[in-house]
């Protein structure tokens, strides 16, 4: 199914106090930002000093060893988590400087999340799952039957609209929660290892998908990954260690 491509907007407005200065291309843009954790009298820093950009329509990968800081950087980026210090932002808006009732909304109708364990509701339909965050968002029930039927024609399920969770198989079950991170058409995707339970023929029809959807609906895309194949299909790489990127790999 071809889709056009379109620029993401977001509907919220910026409340940064002017002391960054965020590049408007940019989907992301992070400026020394730092994650602290006390234990104790030490300090673990998850994160310690991050200064990065992604530019609209890009697919990033983020590599690194367990404990390097991905799920972290993801977590600040998603609006998941606040950091200790620096900003995040977000279509140029200051996501850090949100009240929690903002984050959420954020999260709701700007960012979507692909999960390792797809976090599907067993009891919910394909097409139930998918249309579970158009409900929350309050759209109406014409627009919430267009946006499933297009997301699960999109990654191929036309026919397993119908199915559970248990009747799918674990690629199947990925892909509804593709369609359904997708249902509030968000300005960015984040992706949190959405291999990582999967074989590698089925790793790779996922990937693929997101390729599609980067190129096709000119999808911003910030993914997680331990594989190294993976990794490449992306843009560009980024490497993390120590909660720092110590390399940067252009792949197209």
């Amino acid at each position: 199914m071809k889709l056009k491509k379109k620029e993401k907007e977001s509907s919220f407005v910026n409340n940064d106090d002017g002391q960054y200065k965020p590049d408007p291309n940019s989907m992301i843009h992070v400026f020394d930002l730092k994650k602290i954790y006390k234990m104790g009298d030490a300090e673990v820093r998850a994160l310690d000093g991050i200064t990065m950009k992604v530019p609209r329509g890009e697919f990033v990968s983020v590599m690194g060893p367990s404990g390097s800081g991905k799920t972290t950087l993801l977590n600040m980026i998603g609006a998941l988590d606040n950091p200790s210090s620096g900003a995040v932002f977000i279509n140029g808006i200051n996501v850090s400087n949100m009240k929690e009732a903002q984050q959420t909304n954020l999260r709701l109708r700007n960012i979507g999340f692909i999960f390792q364990f797809y976090n599907l509701v067993p009891v919910l339909t394909a097409y139930e799952n998918v249309e579970l965050p158009l409900i929350f968002a309050e759209q109406p029930e014409e627009e919430r039957t267009k946006r499933v039927k297009k997301f699960l024609e999109l990654v191929g399920l036309k026919d397993k609209m119908d199915h559970l969770p248990a009747e799918l198989s674990g690629g199947e079950q990925q892909r509804v929660a593709i369609a359904r991170s997708l249902a509030n058409e968000p300005a960015l995707l984040i992706a949190d290892e959405p291999t990582g339970e999967l074989d590698t023929k089925m790793g790779r029809e996922i990937i693929n998908i997101l390729r599609s959807l980067n190129k096709e609906l000119n999808q911003t895309i910030l993914m997680v990954t331990h594989d190294p194949v993976v990794g490449k299909l992306a843009d560009r790489l980024l490497r993390m260690r120590d909660g720092k990127i110590i390399n940067e790999i252009k792949l197209k």
